[in-house]
């Protein structure tokens, strides 16, 4: 009777640790995707270089594998891992120290995005202070960022998600004569508090938010964000002439 108790308990517990195991694997990150990228459709953005559109690639992929649900292509380093392949001859490696061919992992999608609309505006409110000729203070810099996101199926080249996420920011403004900054700048890792960066970054998370709704959880936060894209386009509609 005790050697069939401990039997039945053991066998308990091969299934209990047999359903976390499959509970884990199925809580791995199943998707895999490369941030392409962005580009610059808005003769508006005054803080766009070369390097921006890298910049905003890489935080978007931080993004994304911060949410856990998906597996994050460095497209940048494949060049890089298929280099090292090409080295493994048998003239220039120790037989069995070179890395195995035919195993680079492909992302199933691309994203990319590129920013649509970028607006800043200073309200004064009064006060502040001036020293030697410099006003500094007394106002508030107001950002806005809208980016145009698509997810490109890598195997049939299909947009399957658009969307455009906005990104706000509200700031005490610095006025300066002749100051020329509060933008991303050439380093947008090292510019985090400037109302523009803010913004950009704001727009960025929103955007991991959406497609981490769009393409994984699937659980009714489709919804809100569809309000979202309603708001936005009736707002556009609003501002735009059309007589």
């Amino acid at each position: 009777m005790k050697y069939a108790n401990q039997l039945a308990m053991s066998m308990v517990l091969a299934l209990t640790l047999g359903t976390i195991g499959v509970a884990t694997a199925r809580e791995a990150p199943t998707l895999t995707v490369a941030v392409i990228d962005f580009t610059n459709q808005s003769n508006s953005v005054y803080w766009w270089n070369d390097g921006v559109g890298n910049q905003l690639a890489d935080v978007l992929s931080n993004e994304l594998s911060a949410t856990g649900d998906f597996k994050i292509i460095e497209r940048q380093q494949i060049g890089a891992v298929l280099a090292e392949q090409d080295l493994a001859s048998p003239s220039r490696m120790r037989p069995g120290s070179s890395p195995h061919t035919g195993n680079v992992t492909g992302a199933q999608y691309l994203v990319t995005g590129s920013v649509a609309s970028y607006t800043e505006d200073t309200s004064n409110t009064g006060g502040g202070i001036s020293v030697a000729g410099f006003h500094v203070g007394g106002g508030q810099k107001q950002a806005y960022v809208a980016l145009d996101l698509r997810v490109i199926d890598a195997e049939t080249s299909e947009v399957v998600f658009s969307r455009t996420v906005e990104g706000r920011s509200t700031d005490s403004a610095i006025n300066l004569s002749g100051y020329v900054g509060n933008g991303v700048g050439g380093d947008f890792g090292h510019s985090k508090k400037t109302p523009a960066s803010k913004a950009v970054r704001a727009a960025l998370i929103e955007a991991s938010n959406y497609l981490d709704c769009a393409m994984v959880k699937r659980n009714g936060c489709e919804a809100s964000y569809q309000q979202k894209e309603e708001k936005r386009r009736k707002g556009d509609q609003n501002s735009l002439d059309l007589d």
